[in-house]
């Protein structure tokens, strides 16, 4: 049994928080830094930069990744752009405003403190990324440019066309690559986490996995970083790379880190709709594009001419019809489900009817092809070439997907888990969104992390153990996590089983997104707790893995990844249950408003919920209660 979450929150007025922390923290000095060994794990955003920003700093630095290049990470993939407040088009935007359209667009759900801090690094950001050489778009006179993005009434975003991850992910990976260079971090490529090594409830290492020879290894180090992204994928089909999953942060769960929010994931309402039954992946379109693109449907039911022949007094502009004030620019939970009305409703468009329409003729008449090609034309090729259609021509048909994941790891205002030394950053931990993450504050938030907070923070628990060696990896403590990883690894390729790990993985993705996905209730939550258990034990006795241990095996890497989200697909679906309320991207069908909006109950829920392994029975939960005392609560409203 846990005692109460200290999240650490520094008192004073918010504007001073992190300023009068940064202070009071214990600090290391430069000459001591080498003496301390940090691992972390995860190279995308928040992974790289936190690695090369401690490596600059002097500390011994170990970086792993699974992939064969550090900047192959899945933050690649993000198109739209990043938030900072900046004000460059002096439209009233300040820190307080990005704090406060965060707080509002999570739904009243995450910690003010945290969100607040954000809010300030979000500036320096911007000039670090700069100063590496990140191309961002620029207006005439060569001042950076800014668009705007859901829930938001002013231009923040900075972007890169429609490829500001691969450009923020190339500057950090220049960076880490610089302390690689210089000795000061060790960069493991193709290896995987496979266990959190614990000694005396201090998080002391990792087990991890050679993918190339089947090697299992220990490392040790004085604290370990997580920075491993989101879960997106115990759906199955979602815009998350295939191979991005929540091994790391759910092994570390069941060696006592708590787990927060599992049911807070986030659906992107613009991504190219599902063309059958055997898709693997769903391929997202920039939630940019909303700045210039005007979503619709056709008025009339199952109307089957081409969108650029219907009339526009025949369409209905259906987000700019309900939310006024912001339009198409209604945060992600909020389009997605008025998109999902519509299609339920018998209006979805496209051979399956399970799209709506995403139109840029309006745009291309008042600013020119010229002017939309320049902002988008990577994204419109893209969308071009997987469905053979012509957006210059014909509108986009999208229509929402799993996204993003604004649970995780439950973390204090250092960044530190209730582990200590284990140290949680980006996705993969739950502090800053709530119930909802605005577009383009994903990679504000893994940069913010790796960056500007855990180089402060990770000093105040490092320093009381100055001239303390690590936990060598001859421990017990390190063979006992060794032999559990091989006793599993054993396991599952003697299971001699019928089914593939991806059957079983589709199947499970079936049941998340029929019952805990867009809307929940009661009836579908118990629904699937009485599935998924059932599948599960199945999936033990029956999931066939070719193959051996000793070399590149892709089975054995998913047969345990899927392993590990049938266990938290159950966790999320016990707190999408426990949490009777609707918030953000959590719909519990029985409590929304007239007109079909969330409607939270803040005098029961007004807290995160944080779990605590079971040991495989009953999960324990966790409540840190949270206050407002900047942001008052309200209803939303985007009206």
């Amino acid at each position: 049994m846990l005692g109460s979450l200290d999240s650490k929150i520094p008192t004073g007025p918010i504007g001073e928080k992190w300023d009068s922390h940064k202070f009071n923290v214990k600090l290391v000095a430069p000459h001591n830094r080498r003496r301390f060994t940090v691992i972390v794990v995860g190279s995308g955003l928040a992974g790289a930069s936190a690695a090369a920003t401690l490596g600059g700093l002097g500390y011994d630095v170990k970086c792993f990744t699974f992939h064969d290049s550090a900047r192959r990470a899945h933050s690649i993939a993000a198109q739209g752009g990043i938030n900072a407040a900046k004000n460059y088009k002096g439209d009233g935007d300040s820190v307080h405003r990005l704090f406060y359209d965060t707080i509002k667009g999570g739904d009243y759900r995450a910690r003010e403190a945290n969100v607040h801090r954000l809010a300030e690094v979000s500036v320096d950001i911007i000039d670090q990324c700069v100063a590496q050489g990140v191309p961002f778009a620029r207006e005439y006179g060569g001042l950076l440019d800014n668009r705007s993005f859901g829930g938001s009434q002013v231009s923040r975003t900075f972007y890169a066309r429609g490829q500001t991850g691969q450009q923020l992910l190339l500057g950090a990976y220049q960076a880490l690559s610089k302390q690689v260079e210089l000795g000061t971090v060790e960069l493991h490529t193709r290896t995987e986490m496979l266990d959190l090594v614990v000694k005396d409830g201090k998080a002391c290492g990792i087990v991890t996995r050679d993918l190339h020879t089947g090697e299992i290894r220990s490392h040790s180090a004085h604290a370990v970083v997580l920075a491993t992204g989101g879960y997106g994928n115990v759906f199955f089909l979602s815009t998350n790379a295939k191979a991005s999953n929540a091994t790391a942060i759910w092994r570390a769960h069941k060696k006592g880190a708590l787990f927060a929010n599992p049911c807070f994931t986030q659906i992107h309402p613009t991504c190219i709709p599902a063309s059958d039954d055997f898709q693997s992946k769903l391929t997202l379109m920039s939630e940019s594009l909303r700045n210039d693109g005007r979503i619709w449907v056709p008025q009339k039911m199952d109307d089957t001419r081409s969108p650029d022949q219907i009339p526009e007094e025949e369409r209905d502009y259906f987000l700019e019809r309900r939310y006024p004030a912001f339009g198409n620019l209604v945060p992600r939970d909020v389009a997605s489900r008025a998109a999902k009305l519509e299609v339920d409703n018998g209006r979805g468009v496209g051979p399956l009817k399970n799209g709506v329409y995403l139109d840029f003729s309006t745009a291309i008449a008042r600013l020119g092809e010229s002017v939309i090609k320049e902002r988008y034309d990577n994204l419109f090729e893209m969308y071009e070439r997987i469905t053979d259609e012509n957006p210059y021509k014909v509108p986009m048909r999208i229509y929402p997907a799993v996204h993003y994941t604004m649970g995780g790891l439950w973390v204090d205002y250092n960044l530190m888990s209730n582990l200590p030394g284990l140290f949680v950053l980006g996705e993969a931990n739950f502090s800053d969104h709530g119930a909802n993450r605005l577009g383009a504050s994903a990679l504000m938030q893994g940069l913010a992390d790796g960056y500007f907070v855990l180089p402060y923070t990770i000093g105040d628990y490092l320093a009381p153990q100055l001239g303390t060696a690590a936990v060598p990896v001859t421990d017990a403590a390190f063979t006992q996590a060794e032999a559990e990883v091989n006793d599993t690894i054993r396991r599952y390729l003697g299971n001699g089983g019928t089914r593939t790990v991806d059957w079983f993985h589709r199947e499970l993705g079936k049941i998340m997104w029929d019952n805990c996905g867009m809307a929940r209730s009661e009836a579908s939550l118990t629904k699937a707790l009485s599935e998924i258990p059932a599948l599960r034990a199945e999936f033990e006795k029956d999931v066939r893995v070719l193959g051996g241990a000793e070399t590149l095996n892709q089975s054995l890497e998913k047969v345990q990844r899927v392993a590990d989200f049938f266990e938290l697909a159950e966790l999320m679906c016990r707190d999408a249950l426990h949490r009777e309320e609707s918030c953000g991207g959590h719909f519990r069908t029985e409590h929304q408003t007239e007109d079909g909006e969330a409607q939270r109950d803040d005098e029961r829920f007004a807290y995160v919920g944080a779990w605590e392994w079971g040991g495989g029975g009953e999960p324990m939960l966790h409540k840190e209660p949270l206050a407002f005392e900047n942001v008052a609560l309200a209803q939303r409203s985007y009206k």
